[in-house]
């Protein structure tokens, strides 16, 4: 499985060049740190154009699955990575001058030697969860036995206590 090593963003977007592969989740170093294990497979696209107002974008696509640890019961959950994201490429001076409420896309800065495995990274480290949890009553301890349930309201055992 190779990844191209880089493009040239501009002339990418311009002639509408396309490239699409396979990356095993253990050459994402960026990753590695908050991964169950090292074991997925993640399938990409990264789809140059131009938008309906003649700015070069690139159009990625990430997809497949890795394991990452519950920060509720501490075991490992599956994780299915689906991320479909538009960049508009823009030079130093046009990023410079964008304020948050003009922005409709998210920009990166041109690059001619743009780090295709560092672009996927990057969009797939924004794409995680900051704390992942299995769904409320999927959690397991280590023993087996379901950890959490469902937290109950604080003000039911309250109402409880008053009636007795």
């Amino acid at each position: 499985m190779y990844v191209c090593s880089s493009i040239d963003s501009l002339d990418f977007a311009r002639n509408r060049q396309r490239i699409s592969g396979e990356i095993p989740v253990a050459q994402l170093p960026r990753l590695l740190d908050v991964l169950e294990n090292q074991q997925g497979v993640l399938s990409y696209t990264i789809q140059g154009g131009m938008d309906h107002l003649g700015c070069p974008s690139l159009d990625i696509s990430i997809a497949g699955a890795c394991q990452l640890r519950c920060q509720r019961c501490m075991n490992s959950m599956d994780y299915e990575v689906q991320i479909e994201t538009r960049l508009l490429l823009r030079d130093q001076a046009s990023l410079d001058a964008l304020s948050d409420e003009e922005e409709e896309f998210d920009s990166v800065l041109i690059d001619a030697q743009m780090d295709v495995l560092d672009l996927l990274q990057d969009e797939i480290v924004l794409g995680m969860p900051i704390a992942p949890k299995h769904q409320i009553g999927d959690c397991q301890m280590a023993d087996g036995e379901q950890r959490v349930k469902e937290k109950p309201y604080p003000f039911t055992v309250l109402a409880g206590l008053k009636r007795n």
